[in-house]
């Protein structure tokens, strides 16, 4: 398999269900510095995002962590959420989900047991993050859905959701406050989710 730093691959295997595709993403090799997710009937294999896209995750957790729903957890832990229904399977850059879905052994979690996610946009997966995701994570009922905006330095919350997606969302550039919605009821400072300055390595 060819990987390029700035763009997805897709494998050349075509499996015969859902969970036979999720079968061959396990048995997959994926290098360091990748992660594989399966996306309308593709497994798609592209780069962690870029070293101060952690900067941002750590300032979004910290302020929602005292937000959460009780025994719910937030992380940042690369974790694998499964939509069988959608055939979807996602890695999200930022989860919150009930303590009890992570006490399993398998390495395929409940998509629909999310109480929030957020995606930091790469110019490889950006326009999934901001359609495939938006309709899978809306008709699976995950409450609130950020999307970081990390070309337009924009953040977007989609909350309000039904089984045709999201009916509710607000935009606001980097640098201003973000009100997210329950349930969390609480307000994202998004200062400092900027891109530091350009320098040479």
């Amino acid at each position: 398999m060819t990987l390029m730093i700035e763009r997805p691959t897709t494998s050349g295997t075509e499996p015969h269900s859902f969970e036979a595709m999720l079968d061959n993403l396990d048995r997959l090799n994926v290098p360091d510095g990748y992660k594989a997710e399966i996306i309308r009937g593709n497994i798609v294999v592209s780069p962690w995002p870029r070293g101060y896209y952690t900067r941002v995750m750590n300032l979004v957790c910290k302020q929602l962590e005292p937000h959460l729903p009780d025994a719910h957890l937030i992380s940042q832990a690369p974790l694998l959420f499964v939509f069988p229904g959608v055939e979807r399977a996602y890695g999200p850059d930022i989860h919150a989900a009930h303590e009890r879905t992570l006490e399993t052994t398998s390495n395929r979690l409940d998509g629909e047991a999310l109480s929030f996610v957020a995606k930091l946009t790469s110019s490889a997966t950006r326009d999934d993050d901001l359609t495939d995701k938006v309709v899978t994570y809306g008709k699976a009922g995950v409450p609130v859905y950020l999307i970081l905006d990390m070309q337009e330095e924009k953040a977007t919350v989609l909350w309000a959701p039904t089984a045709d997606g999201y009916t509710a969302r607000l935009t606001k550039p980097f640098g201003e406050k973000l009100e997210i919605p329950a349930p969390f009821d609480c307000t994202l400072d998004t200062t400092g989710f900027q891109a530091p300055e350009a320098t040479d390595v």
